[in-house]
This record gives C-alpha cells, structure tokens and sequence, in this order.
C-alpha cells in the first residue's frame, strides 16, 4: 500500500503493544493487510534480517543509546557514542540503514545551551559511523522535557553545527501543530534534510482553550491520552495537517522514503482491534491523500 501522491510505501511504527511482541504474527497481519513498512525499536540489529526476507521494509530503527549521547559525563557521552556505532554498522550490515531519535538529554535540569553543546560534540563523534555506513540520523521534534530539537531554530542550528549531510529530520507534523508552528513552512524549509516521515496529526480542540487556557492543567476535567485538554495527537485525516500539501512537497523535493503511521490517538489505544484498526485507518487515509 502506497500514498497516492508521491507513491511512498505505507506502514507503521511498532510500539510493542501485546500483538506487535509475537514477531511473525506481526509479519503476518502487516502482510495480510497490504503493509510495506515496519519502523523497528532498539532490536533491529536483531530483527532486522527477518523482517526484510519477509518482504517488508524497514522504516526506521531506534538507536540504541539516547539520554546518555547527551550527558554531562564525557565518559559516558564516549560510551554512548561507541555503543551507537556498533549498533549502527550492526544494523547497516542487516540492512536497516535509517536510525531514530528524539533529543530529550539526561539531565534536562540543565542549561539548553549547556546540554546542545554535548550533543554537538556528541553526534559529531558519532557522524563517521553514518556516513561510512551510508547510514542516516532522523530526529523527531517530540517537545519532551528538555528537548534539545523540535523547532525550527534548533533543527537549523543542529544541522549547521554538526554539519553532516547524513543526519536530518524524521518529519512529523503533530508536534509542530502542538507547538504552534506551521507544519507546511516548517516541510518547505526543511524538506531537504527530511529522511524519514510519521503519518502522525493534532487535533486543536477550540472549545477546551476557551475553557482551560493552554498554560494550566484542567482543575476538575481529565486531559486525553496522548495529549492535553486543548489538544491532542491523532491518525491522519482525524487532525488538522493537509496531507495532499504534504506529500506533494515531499514528492516535488525527491524524498524517496517511506511514511509509517505512529499511533498515538486517545481513540485507539486500549485493546488489540483498536491499535489495529488506528494503524489501518491512518494507512488507508493516506493512501487515498
């Protein structure tokens, strides 16, 4: 299953729901139901070979050592770094080449300015190991706590400083809605440096601004899950992004990766059928946008 501009090939993120730990049922059911894609977590090393015999692909694998590439500890930013290229010239060599991040540092207590400093360093010593590898580096812009890029001033800063052509931006545009950054001039500026995408949304939920502001935790009301009181992440065609903008930059700019639903939607979370049918339904709208 493909979207129907640009021609991507469709699948999804495995999050190790129940279903998703019995690796060849997952294969099974992402087969039966026409999906080309599968985005790995911190096994790929392992598993990698067994999803690719099967036909599928692999979107995205996790890498194997996050909060700590971002330490004050220099010996454990070299660890880090080491146990990275491992993981990554492991990964190539079975034929993940696609590797995921989201930069949250391991004391977020600290200065931004502070924490970026050891990432630079950090995913400088890492570099050689993707583009020796012929390997590339997706960040996601989740605004965790700390989060060092998930904007366009820290994107643009990372992949100045770093300077490597092999690492840029997993393109997700439901926490740029969240944040309040367009998502389209967001793609425009970036879309070069775009390696991987998520057909992940937002939902901004007017009436619940008007009630609860967006600086304030609900006093009396419970906020959604994957989201706040006045927003919340969805499947595509559920939020606000205009999918056919979307893809239509991607194509026009020669992305020739894949887009894997994330699912994270208050409305399909809580048993096997639903998780199944969020991943089913997103992949479906996309292949119609």
């Amino acid at each position: 299953m493909k979207t129907a501009t640009g021609n991507f090939p469709l699948g999804w993120r495995r999050r190790n729901f129940a279903w998703e730990q019995d690796l060849d049922g997952m294969i099974a059911w992402a087969l039966e139901n026409d999906l080309e894609v599968i985005d790995l977590g911190r096994d790929a090393d392992s598993i990698t070979k067994t999803v690719l015999e099967a036909g599928l692909r692999v979107g995205s694998a996790d890498l194997t050592a996050w909060g700590e590439m971002m330490s004050p500890d220099a010996g454990k930013r070299r660890e880090a770094v080491a146990r990275n290229t491992e993981y990554i010239r492991d990964c190539a060599a079975a034929g993940a080449k696609t590797f995921f991040i989201c930069m949250i540092p391991e004391d977020p207590s600290r200065g931004r300015a502070e924490n970026f400093g050891y990432m630079v360093e950090s995913y400088g010593a890492l570099r050689p190991a993707f583009e020796d590898n012929d390997a590339y580096l997706v960040i996601e812009g989740w605004p965790g706590p700390g989060s060092l890029v998930c904007t366009p001033e820290t994107y643009r800063a990372f992949i100045e400083q770093v300077g490597s052509p092999n690492m840029g931006v997993n393109y997700d545009p439901s926490h740029l809605v969240r944040m309040g950054i367009d998502p389209i001039r967001f793609l425009k500026e970036f879309v070069g440096h775009v390696f991987h995408v998520h057909g992940k949304d937002c939902m901004i939920i007017d009436e619940n601004l008007y009630q609860y502001g967006n600086l304030q935790e609900a006093t009396f009301a419970a906020p959604f899950k994957y989201g706040g009181m006045n927003w919340r992440y969805t499947i595509p065609g559920h939020g606000i992004s205009d999918w056919k903008i979307i893809l239509g930059i991607l194509q026009d700019s020669g992305y020739d990766g894949c887009v894997s639903i994330e699912l994270e939607d208050h409305y399909y979370d809580d048993t096997e059928y639903e998780q199944k049918q969020g991943v089913l339904q997103g992949v479906k709208f996309l292949a119609g946008s």
